[in-house]
This record gives C-alpha cells, structure tokens and sequence, in this order.
C-alpha cells in the first residue's frame, strides 16, 4: 500500500493547467506517439541520479497531470547531508550565505575567496564525519504537493543506481496501479569518490 507524506490538499488553484482537459488532452496524445508512460520534461537538472518528468493519473476520480521529480536515494542522502553541512557552516561563519561558483570569461571557474574557501573545507569536513558516523539515514518515499503550479507536484526517492526509462515507467505503472511498495529500510551512503568496502 502507498504511504506518502502529503501537504495540504486545500486551496487548490483554480487555473492550474495540470487539471485543465484540453492540456491533459495534449500530453495524452504525446504519449500515446512515443509509446510511453511518461514525457520527460527537458532540463539541465536531469541526469542518471534525478529526473523530472509529466505522466497522467487520477485524483478525485479524474485524470490530472502529475509533475514528478524522480531521484534516487543516493542523491536524496547527498542533499540532506549537503543541507545539513550548510547549516553548520552557517553557524560557525555569520556571514555564510553559501559558496558560489563563478566563470570568467573563458568559462573556467574563477577562483573562491579565501573565506569561501575555508568554508569549504570545512563543510567537507563535516560531510566525512556525518558519512562516517551514518549519522544522517534516508528512506524511499513519495511526497504529493498540492499546491504545484503545474497539476500535482510529486517528488519520489528510490533506491536504485540510476533512474532510466525503464525505473521511471515502473514508477509511473506502480503509483497509478496504487500497488507502489516503498522500501522503509534507513540507508546512509559514502561520497563516491571513496572506495568503502560495504
């Protein structure tokens, strides 16, 4: 059975494309030509580890578009424990408002400042001691927002290695079957770059 973390279900606005039939119409048809369950939205974000896609399902017995972020746990555990290292950066440096990458004109990236720097090894720092002590655990899990701007906002974790075509369909048939088993195991994981045996 799906169990999933929901925000408030009111409020719903009333021009939201996402329920409108004619819209529904046009990404039906688009399935329908490329012979999937899905339409990947294009975006730079998009990679083997997050992808951000449009399928059909119901709601309230009609059909809505979902707009779903699919990433896999890895990355989800990345980002809380990335946030997580912010946090402490932000309280040992007041003037910390988190650590930007510039291009010069060649495209290379310019140089961080020395703050900016120190800042950095020290959120490194603590991202090793929060993998090391696993002190930061993550599960799968599907959050539904509501009140998206484009139909209903689905955000998901999975734990797989990559999420392919083929994750992605079996997500999508799962969620509208209603038959999508969540793995409630607490995972934490290494930074890649560190060759840990498990």
């Amino acid at each position: 059975m799906l169990s999933y973390k929901s925000t408030n279900f009111s409020n719903m606005k009333n021009q939201n494309e996402g329920f409108v039939p004619e819209t529904i119409a046009a990404l039906k048809k688009d399935l329908e030509i490329s012979k999937k369950n899905f339409k990947i939205v294009p975006g730079e974000d998009n990679s083997e580890e997050f992808v951000n896609f449009y399928f059909i399902g119901m709601h309230e017995g009609k059909e809505v578009i979902y707009d779903a972020a699919l990433y896999t746990l890895r990355l989800h555990h990345a980002s809380e424990v990335y946030e997580l290292a912010e946090h402490e950066a932000a309280k040992k440096f007041p003037n910390f408002k988190g650590i930007h990458y510039e291009e010069d004109e060649n495209g290379n990236l310019k140089p961080l400042s020395s703050e900016e720097e120190e800042i950095g090894w020290f959120m490194t720092e603590i991202i090793m001691d929060i993998e090391e002590d696993e002190s930061v655990k993550v599960q799968e899990f599907v959050d539904v927002d509501m009140n998206h701007d484009y139909g209903i906002g689905l955000d998901a974790a999975l734990n797989v290695d990559v999420i392919d075509e083929r994750v992605i369909s079996k997500f999508v048939k799962e969620f509208n079957d209603d038959s999508l088993v969540l793995d409630d195991t607490l995972y934490a994981f290494q930074s890649e770059e560190e060759d840990v045996d498990d």
